[in-house]
Parts: structure tokens; C-alpha cells; sequence
């Protein structure tokens, strides 16, 4: 049986519940659309840093922030485009913007719609017009995210968009990852580097981005829980973004559809026509054994 409720806790809380399969979601439009948590068959498959997340003033370090129009930092946090130059911070705006629920559905799946508007505040850092329709779907061991992306403006519309999933994970050391490339660019390192099939976890720092995909999926299986999780992706999505910091208890694998600085560069950019809308899915699936 599937189930949409509410919640009041410091946010307004959209639980997204399959009942029969003890999978639940949580979604909190206000705090940038977030899900912030996904329980399924009592294993928590995202992480979430509690105490970022109850001090608006700062950016949420777990569950799924949502990007665009751009997906990782610019060079001085800044772009040309028309002659004009703009200044956007990493990531874009949208996860720092509260949405509005504008739909909710327990028709063969539990499924809520948020929606974001470009507003005064956007413009001055990003000059169109446009209309964000995201939809989470949850059915079983699967929660689908389906994007939309409306221009509304008479020039067509540039932008990156992608997702910053935090997985929660107790010891990386367990963690067998089979990533579609062998090929991928370090943060500030323009040279392709070629993939062992490993992670190194003992680094301070990982933040890799995986290019040249090969097929629509990431597998990462963590062999502490007997967790296999499956990401998905359309053909919108060129880049696959591997994140972790030593000593916390996360991974990120983050599908991009365009590099860092695509809006300066072009690589990989997306562009809707006026008045058209770009759709984008992506998948994640798991299992337990």
C-alpha cells in the first residue's frame, strides 16, 4: 500500500511510503526539495549531517541536494554568457531555494512533484526565465527521479542540472564499486587519469569525476551490509562525480549531465528551446542479501 503524510518537524516533512515493501522517503520542499532520508527494510541508504541540516545558513551535507542550472564550482564562481558576466556559487541555487509541492500521488507508486520558479533573485545571477518540475517516485526497492526543465524565456536556455546523493556507509573498506569508465579527471586537474577499478580511502579527500561513460549505470555493492545499490541514469548525464571525505561516513556518487564550468566552456551543456521542456530520470535501486 502506498501512502503520501505529512510531518511537522522543524521543516514540513513529506513522507513517501511503500508499506508493503518497508520502503519509506522523506522530502522536505523548503530546504531546496531535498529527500533526506530513505529507510528500506530498516537499513538508512542515505547519510544526512543532522546539524548542517537544522542551521539554514548553511548548505545540507546529505541526502539528494538537487543541482542547477550548473553542477560544481566555476572558476571565482563566474561565467560569461551574452557579454554579460554573472556570478553563481557551486552548485547552482537550487538546492539553497525552497520549493513548492505542487502534486502528490498514491496511484502505483508514492509520488510527489516539487516545483521552483525563477524569481527576482535567481535572474541576477542566472538571466532566464524557467519552471522546475521534479517528481520522486517511490515503488518498492526504487525511488525514480524525474526532472523537468521548462524554459520560459524567448532565448533558449543553458544549464547543467544533476544530483548529490550521500550514501550512507559504515566502512569503505567493504565497498566493491563498479564504475562504467576508466577514465576521470581529478578537481583542478584537467588530466585524464586512468581508473584501477579501487578507491584509495586512506586519502584526506576524494573528488573524482568519471568521464567517457559507457553504459547508463553505477553498481556499488557494500559488503558490510550486503547492500547492492544500482544508480541509473539517461543519456542526458556525461559525467559520473565519485566524493568522499577520510573519516565521515558517506559516499557520493553524484550523476552530472555536464563537467564543472560547462557554462563557460559549452562541454556537455543542455539547452531547451523557448517554451520546450527538457525531461531528465534517474534511478536508484536496492537490494538486500
Amino acid at each position: 500500500m502506498f501512502a503520501v503524510t505529512v510531518e511537522q518537524q522543524q521543516y514540513k516533512t513529506y513522507m513517501l511510503s511503500d508499506n508493503d515493501a518497508q520502503s519509506q522517503v522523506a522530502v522536505v520542499p523548503e530546504r531546496g526539495g531535498i529527500v533526506t532520508s530513505w529507510r528500506f527494510q530498516g537499513q538508512d541508504i542515505f547519510y544526512l549531517d543532522t546539524e548542517r541540516f537544522t542551521n539554514p545558513t548553511l548548505s545540507v551535507r546529505g541526502g539528494i541536494p538537487l543541482l542547477f542550472p550548473i553542477c560544481g564550482n566555476l572558476p571565482d564562481d563566474k561565467y560569461s554568457l551574452n557579454g554579460q558576466t554573472y556570478q553563481l556559487k557551486q552548485h547552482g541555487f537550487a538546492r539553497n531555494l525552497p520549493w513548492q509541492v505542487t502534486d502528490e500521488s498514491t496511484d502505483e507508486c508514492a509520488s510527489l512533484t516539487v516545483s521552483l520558479k525563477s524569481n527576482e533573485q535567481t535572474r541576477e545571477v542566472y538571466p532566464f526565465d524557467f519552471e522546475l518540475n521534479f517528481i520522486y517516485k517511490l515503488q518498492g526497492n526504487t525511488l525514480e527521479l524525474r526532472y523537468s526543465h521548462t524554459n520560459l524565456s524567448s532565448e533558449p536556455m543553458p544549464f547543467s542540472t544533476g544530483i548529490h546523493p550521500y550514501f550512507s556507509v559504515a566502512d569503505k573498506s567493504k565497498l566493491v564499486c563498479s564504475i562504467p569508465s576508466s577514465q576521470f579527471k581529478v578537481k583542478g586537474d584537467d588530466t585524464i587519469q586512468t581508473f584501477s577499478g579501487q578507491f584509495d580511502f586512506e586519502q584526506d579527500e576524494i573528488d573524482i569525476a568519471f568521464i567517457n561513460l559507457s553504459k547508463q549505470s553505477a553498481i556499488i555493492t557494500d559488503q558490510s551490509r550486503n547492500l547492492k545499490l544500482t544508480l541509473s541514469y539517461d543519456n542526458h548525464y556525461s559525467t559520473l562525480v565519485f566524493w568522499t571525505l577520510k573519516g565521515k561516513d558517506f559516499y557520493c556518487l553524484e550523476p552530472w549531465s555536464s563537467p564543472r564550468n560547462a557554462l563557460n566552456t559549452g562541454e556537455h551543456l543542455l539547452t531547451v528551446e523557448p517554451g520546450a521542456t527538457m525531461e531528465t530520470v534517474v534511478s536508484i535501486t536496492v537490494e538486500l542479501s
